[in-house]
């Protein structure tokens, strides 16, 4: 069922002024003779895993027109028999005019996603952050490490039967994320390619205003986000957020952002680029922008 099509008590709910006024994000001067509500996502960041996405989230929520779930949700792949009246609850209270966001990175490779989410609306946006894979792979390796150090080595979950580097173990899901035109193609099948939006991670770190000011044009934004909300912090290596009306400080993502990744053989990198290459080459292919990986 189409969630235009249920009953109106699924699409809203009126919320109390205070739940507002506890958002961490710019005041919303423009909109405060209006009631807020809960309402199902205008757009979605579903993926991908360690590829940018909380630096999206945090960036794209500095905009007085989004509101953001703060955590991941996971309706769509884990808690989706709960329903629509579950999930809207999930979401932040809006105002009319402002855009209601859920980022969940499972949602890119989860098979029975994309089908969902048509089914609840078939006009909503999506975005997706996609890096370098052999990069997100070893940055999704090195969080769960931090987490178990008594994970094997990287080269041996990610190459079959101690294989020296020969076959590509693609059951290991740090390598299965990465082939990212085999999950688009299940995406494609239900949305077109322009209500897919693709950030690259690695831009979103260099030049980060470029790339939200993109992600705004995509999502049918006023340009308010730009340069003068950044600064390089040399410290973490990144660019973070300065202080603004909505944060009192500068801001900065967590200490589990820009982990140091473990070292890996030059022989296993390179043999993961070849495993790649072919895939990346026909993802460009298939979304129009080369991103520009090994």
């Amino acid at each position: 069922m189409r969630w235009d099509r249920l009953p109106s008590f699924y699409n809203s709910e009126a919320q109390g002024q205070g739940d507002l006024d506890r958002s961490p994000q710019y005041p919303f001067l423009h909109h405060q003779s209006l009631q807020p509500v809960r309402k199902l996502p205008d757009a979605l960041v579903i993926g991908v895993k360690k590829g940018g996405t909380r630096a999206l989230l945090e960036f794209i929520r500095l905009h007085p027109d989004v509101r953001a779930a703060g955590s991941e949700v996971h309706f769509f792949d884990r808690f989706y028999l709960k329903g629509y009246h579950w999930y809207r609850k999930k979401m932040p209270p809006t105002l009319e005019g402002q855009i209601t966001l859920e980022k969940t990175p499972s949602y890119f490779v989860v098979q029975e996603v994309p089908k969902r989410v048509y089914e609840m609306n078939p006009d909503i946006k999506l975005l997706v952050v996609v890096r370098d894979p052999v990069t997100r792979a070893i940055s999704d390796y090195t969080q769960v490490i931090s987490k178990n150090t008594s994970v094997p080595k990287f080269e041996d979950l990610a190459f079959q039967n101690g294989s020296q580097f020969g076959l590509v173990d693609t059951t290991w899901a740090p390598i299965r994320i990465g082939v990212y035109v085999r999950h688009l193609e299940r995406w494609l099948h239900y949305f077109p390619l322009n209500q897919i939006h693709f950030v690259s991670g690695e831009r979103l770190i260099v030049d980060p205003a470029a790339e939200i000011a993109n992600v705004q044009t995509f999502l049918g934004l006023k340009q308010v986000i730009t340069e003068k909300h950044f600064y390089f912090n040399t410290t973490k290596g990144f660019h973070c957020l300065k202080k603004s009306e909505g944060h009192s400080s500068p801001h900065c993502l967590g200490k589990t952002k820009g982990r140091n990744h473990p070292s890996i053989d030059a022989t296993a990198i390179e043999r993961l680029r070849e495993f790649y290459r072919p895939f990346n080459a026909r993802f460009y292919q298939v979304t129009g922008i080369n991103f520009g990986w090994p």
